[in-house]
């Protein structure tokens, strides 16, 4: 466990330290997603299912979003443990400065320093950096099957505001959660 962290503005010296932190995680449960189309009227429904076993998962780092995330006018944050510089986390954010918005993609924490508020500090870091560049909203992105990201994220306040059904490389379903930074 970490004594203590800092939280800085990440670098291209950071990117292989992030790609090689353990981007895996465990869950017991999933958001199943249901839809249903009777005359015209859509309705989906997103609800907690619990598996038969609990589902180990690895998250495949992607070199080219960390790269995305280093020009200012995008937001790639760091933890780094104190006194000694080890890489605990690291969370990329995309702004979409036309509509105002700062998409949070990636919140990694090394699975030995989870469940330490890294993650809460990277994420206060992420709404400084959307305030001072004049974002009014903050998004988040999610796999539906990474069940403990999505309750992370509702913890720290964020609210579900819709779907994308095959919005990952693989297809898999993204849901997106949303809060106001005003």
């Amino acid at each position: 466990m970490a004594s203590g962290f800092l939280i800085r503005d990440g670098s291209e010296h950071d990117i292989l330290n992030c790609i090689e932190l353990d981007h895996s995680y465990s869950t017991d449960f999933v958001w199943q997603m249901s839809v249903s189309d009777t005359a015209g009227e859509w309705q989906i429904s997103f609800k907690p299912q619990r598996l038969p076993r609990t589902l180990e998962t690895h998250f495949a780092p992607d070199e080219a979003r960390l790269r995305a995330a280093l020009p200012s006018d995008q937001c790639f944050l760091v933890a780094v443990a104190k006194p000694e510089p080890i890489l605990l986390g690291y969370l990329t954010l995309r702004a979409n400065l036309p509509h105002q918005i700062a998409l949070v993609q990636d919140i990694v924490i090394s699975r030995p320093y989870r469940r330490a508020k890294i993650a809460t500090r990277l994420l206060s870091a992420a709404r400084q950096w959307a305030n001072e560049h004049n974002l009014l909203t903050l998004c988040a992105e999610n796999q539906t099957k990474n069940y403990p990201a999505t309750l992370f994220l509702q913890n720290a306040g964020f609210h579900f505001c819709g779907y994308n059904d095959h919005y990952f490389p693989n297809q898999e379903i993204a849901v997106f959660f949303s809060q106001s930074l005003r």
